[in-house]
Order: structure tokens, then sequence, then C-alpha cells
């Protein structure tokens, strides 16, 4: 079957300027055969399964150019690497470089398979590039086929999400490959857009080979709007560089065009590019170029009845069938063969793996069954062992004393956590009355501090009377729960600590709080809030500031207080909520810390059903939230 050998050389231009989009520049061919050799003696000092694999899909899509046979030798290699290793992005190079194969074979329902493989790969390794490679792919078979409809779909598939991914070189190809195949399925305006797209990518890139090829749709596009001299001068102009650059396969594609366009109006100067293309296919060996060369030089002298010529063309043409011939006979290779048993041993494989899948879940049955009668064993000896852990008992009683010394040290820690908490109500009493020292005192402000330092008078009786009445225990002491306005109630509690916060220049600010009602004890919420802008202040340093705010959400209201202070080490983290824990530390000034403060507060959070936490940075700050839910929180509406 004779196939369309303009599409079969756009396709394998395509994939050289990919080639360069993703194995970096080569000079030459016999730079590429270099790079060939260089990457296979690499090959015995990779170690690693994963990069071994990488370099072996690198060697076949480089040999595709030089001998499909190797390139199919290598791909099967890759993939069997791949498959055992489960090394999902290799498996998927080397399915891409069978499509390439089959590609360049002309058998196009194959090679659709293997593309459509390795672009199902590529969508499950959510990988844009080769998503975007693997549509241009696809679209440029169905274009060889005549199926323009689907080509014209894959081409847009891929535009479309070459416009969404990051590294962008691939989307440049892209629109080449699409522009050069379906140069009518865009406007005027559409067509130059892109052209300058492509060719801003080509540059951020320093890519000269795709500069060139740009500057190729560059040139047609001058002579279609009517400036074919000028047009005409670029085409050269891109010529003469791609062949400095021994850029061949360019080459050719610009030396094809060339003759295309002078042939009609200037014989002579159209053959002479046409057989200087003809003359570098046959020197690198570029069978598929020399045989479209030799086909345009035929069909032209046919169509003129010039049959001298036209015979010495076709006659060329025969000689390069017959060569093709002899060399995939000589090959050795059933490509149709291989992708049959191919086929086969992909069903093999997973028929392997289901069966190994099975044989896993017999021996993990039967471990548990051995599990089984194990602990069944085990069981009936520790039954054997009861009257001995009787008689034990009675020497449990032993250490009942030892118990009661222990219960006396329990009090011993209850009288510390009061002292604790006792002190930042005392603390705060200390200073308003420093203050109601002051001469400069109006009568006003000494009445607002006298009934402050009632409250707190007030709230070391209410903790005298806990000591009395309870253990400690927050999670089972009977709370006093009442409606607690919380804006006002943060208000006092900030005005209470704030003489404190005075005497370290430290500002203690309440943000607009959510207006809500708590239902809550107020006494002991009081003491968490006290605990956490106390810590606030002794760990922060003079003149910084310290914030009270409060968040408001369907499932409760949380109040934060943030400081900026010395931060908590990360050694200390895990113990930190620890009664007399090792991790405490003096404050900036030299404050003492007893390790209870944090102990209590999470003790009455919790028996609230809330939850405290915090988040810090060592150096930054600390942050602790206080959390409480929504059965105990009513909203209000604004005021």
């Amino acid at each position: 079957m004779f196939r369309n050998y303009y599409g079969v050389i756009c396709y394998m231009r395509a994939v050289f300027i990919c080639l360069v989009v993703l194995l970096g520049p080569f000079h030459s061919a016999w730079a590429q055969i270099n790079k060939i050799r260089e990457l296979q003696m690499s090959l015995s000092g990779i170690r690693d399964s994963s990069n071994y694999v990488d370099v072996i899909n690198r060697i076949s899509l480089l040999f595709y150019e030089q001998n499909a046979d190797s390139t199919l030798y290598y791909a099967l290699q890759a993939r069997q690497i791949a498959y055992r290793n489960d090394y999902e992005k290799g498996r998927a190079d080397a399915t891409n470089n069978l499509g390439v194969v089959f590609d360049i074979k002309g058998n196009i329902q194959l090679a659709l398979r293997y593309y459509n493989d390795a672009y199902n790969q590529y969508v499950t390794l959510d990988d844009s590039s080769n998503i975007v490679q693997t549509l241009m792919n696809i679209g440029s078979v169905y274009n060889i086929s005549g199926r323009h409809d689907k080509a014209q779909a894959n081409y847009d598939r891929a535009m479309a999400l070459g416009d969404r991914i990051e590294h962008d070189s691939i989307t440049a190809l892209v629109i080449y490959n699409y522009m050069l195949l379906y140069p009518q399925k865009f406007s005027s305006t559409r067509r130059r857009a892109l052209i300058d797209r492509a060719y801003k990518i080509a540059e951020k890139y320093r890519d000269v080979r795709l500069e060139l090829a740009i500057d190729q749709l560059r040139a047609t596009e001058l002579i279609d709007t009517g400036q074919r001299e000028k047009g005409l001068a670029f085409l050269e102009e891109t010529l003469n560089k791609a062949l400095a650059l021994e850029l061949n396969y360019l080459s050719m594609d610009l030396l094809l065009d060339l003759g295309d366009h002078y042939l009609a109006e200037d014989r002579d100067k159209g053959i002479q590019f046409y057989n200087k293309a003809l003359e570098l296919a046959e020197q690198k060996n570029y069978r598929m170029y020399a045989r479209d060369v030799c086909k345009k030089l035929y069909d032209y002298y046919a169509a003129r009845k010039e049959n001298a010529e036209a015979f010495i063309y076709s006659q060329k043409l025969l000689k390069l069938f017959e060569e093709q011939a002899e060399i995939d006979r000589v090959s050795g290779i059933d490509y149709i063969e291989y992708a049959v048993k191919d086929q086969q041993l992909i069903s093999a494989e997973m028929k392997s793996r289901y069966n190994a899948e099975m044989l896993t879940l017999a021996v993990a049955v039967c471990v548990l069954t051995l599990l089984s009668i194990v602990v069944l064993w085990r069981n009936w000896k520790l039954s054997k062992k009861t009257n001995r852990v009787l008689t034990m008992q009675f020497r449990q009683l032993e250490s009942t004393t030892d118990a009661l010394e222990q219960s006396n040290q329990n009090y011993a820690r209850l009288i510390k956590i009061l002292a604790h908490d006792l002190r930042n109500p005392i603390g705060g009493i200390n200073a308003l009355c420093s203050l109601l020292q002051d001469e400069d005192t109006t009568a006003g402000e000494a009445q607002q501090y006298v009934e402050l330092i009632r409250e707190s008078s007030t709230t070391c009786l209410h903790m005298i009377s806990d000591l009395l009445q309870t253990d400690f225990d927050f999670k089972e002491t009977e709370l006093h729960k009442k409606p607690v306005d919380l804006p006002v109630f943060l208000d006092h509690a900030v005005t209470l600590l704030t003489f404190r916060a005075a005497e370290k220049n430290q500002r203690l600010i309440l943000d607009d709080p959510a207006r809500a009602v708590v239902h809550a004890d107020p006494d002991k919420l009081l003491r968490v809030l006290n605990n956490l802008i106390v810590n606030a202040i002794k760990f922060s340093p003079d003149g910084e500031t310290i914030r009270v705010k409060t968040t408001q959400s369907d499932k409760g209201v949380t109040i934060s207080v943030e400081d900026h202070g010395l931060g908590i080490p990360k050694e200390a983290i895990p113990n930190l909520f620890d009664p007399f824990t090792a991790s405490r530390r003096p404050g900036t000034a030299g404050e003492q810390a007893f390790g209870l403060g944090l102990y209590i507060s999470k003790q009455i959070v919790e028996a609230h059903g809330g939850k405290l936490w915090f988040k810090t940075e060592e150096g930054s700050g600390t942050t602790f939230y206080v959390f409480l839910p929504g059965e105990n929180v009513d909203s209000l509406s604004p005021a």
C-alpha cells in the first residue's frame, strides 16, 4: 500500500525536532551517533534501575533515524525492565517509542495502538508535556491515513493542554506541525499570532532549530499574503542557516518547499533545488525523502511528456523501493508478529500477576490461621496462670501504704496548683494598688481600680473554695456554667492583665471579638485566659504586642492569644501540657515558671468539651487557641 510520503516526512521532521526538545541539541548525524555510543557506554555504570530505563529509552529514540530495528530492540528492553521494577514513566516512554517504530514502518493501526497506550499511561502519571506530545503524534498519524477530522481534533486537544503547561517548548512544536499540516485551519491573523508565539518560545529556550523551523512558516506566510519575492528570499536565507548548522531534515524540507515554489515560474531554479535535495538525501541515506524527491521529478517530467527524464527518475524510484524491501527482509524482524506476541505477553503478565495476588492471599489466610492457633494456645496457658495471679493480689495489698503516700504528694501538688493560679489575681491586685498610690490617679480611675481589686479578690476566694470542694480533676469537677457575654468577658480579662503587661512596656490588644454568649464557668474560663495571657507576657520581650482574638464558625467559637516572643523549643513541645513539666523555663525578664499553667488550662477547657492547642515557631512567637464547641455558644446579632 502506497503511503502519503509527504505526511511521513512531516512526521519524521516533527520527531527530529522533538528529539532536540527532549534530548538537547546535536549538530549533525555524526554527533547523534556519538551520543548513542556515549549513552551505550554509560549503561554499565548505572546502578539505579529507573535511570537505566531512561537511558535505554533515549537510545531507542535516537536510533529511529538510523535503524528502526534498533529502536524496537531498545524500546522492548526498556519496557521489560520497567515492568519488572514497576516504573510507570519508563514503561510509558518505551510504549511511545514502539509507536514511533510502527509509524516509521508504515503500520498505521499498530502505531495508533501504541501511541494510545502511551497516552493513557501518561494521563495516569499526569505527565502533561508527554500527553501533549502523544496527542500530536496521534494527530500526525491520522493525517497520514487521511482521517483529517480526527487529526485536527487531536491537535486541538494538544493545543488546549499546551496552553496550560509550564514547560511550553512542546507547545511551540505543536503549533509548528499543526500549521504545517493544516495551514487552511487558521485565519491570516490567527496564523501570524501563533507564529509569533511559537517564535518567542523558541527564543526563550534558545532553540535555534525550532527558530529556523518557525522561520519556514513565516516565509510561507509572506508568500501566501502576496509578498512572494520577500518570502522566497527569507526561505532561502533560512535554508542557508540550516545547511550551515547541518540541520539535514529541516534543510530537506526547505529545499522541497523552494522547489515547489519555483517550479511553476522558474523551472531551472525549481529543478535545481529538487536535485540539491536529492543529492542531500542520497548523501545522508534519507530514503523516504529521496523517494519523495524522485516522485516529484518523475511526475513533473511525465506530465510534460519528457519521457527520457521521467524514465531516469522512475528507475531511481524503483531502485529505492527495491533497496527498502531488501532492508526489511534482511532485518529479520516480523513487526506484525512481534505486535501479536507483545499482546500475548501482556496478557500472560496480567495472568501471572493475578496468580501471584491469589497466592499471596492464600499465604495470608494460612498465616492468619496459624496465628489463631497460637492465640488459642496462649489463652489456655494464661488460664493456668490465673490461680497464680490471685495469690499475687494479696501481695498487692502491701502497696496500699505507698499509694496513700502518693495521695499525700498529690494533695501537695494541688496546693501548688492553687498557689500558681492565685499568683495572677494577687499580682493584678498588687499592680492596681501601686496605681492607687500614684498621686496622679483621678477619682474615677481609683473607683475603677478598686472595682478591679474587688473582682480579683473574689476570684481568689472562689479558687480557695475549689480547693475545699474538689480534687482539681477538672474533667470530673462540677462546672458552674452560666451564660457569659464573650465580648464583655474578654474585655474584662484583658483589662485585668493590661497593668501586668505595662510593667514590661507591652501592649495587650483585644481585637473586635465575636458577638456570642458562651455557656461556661466564668471563673475557670478566666483562669484559662489569665494563664495564657500571663505566659504571653512572660515569654515576650519588652515593648512587644500581644493580641487576643476570637473567630466564630458553625462548629463553635475559638479564642486565640498571639505573641511574637521566644516561641517554644521543639524538644519542649511533647511534654508541654504535663503537670510540673521539665520543659518550663524562665521568662524574658527572668520570671519564674512552675510548669502548671498549661496543664490546668487544658483540664478546664476539656471539662467544657473544648480543645486547647497551639502553633509556634521558635524565635518568632506562639499562638494558643481555645475552642468551645457549638453546644456551648449562642450567636448574637450585630449591635
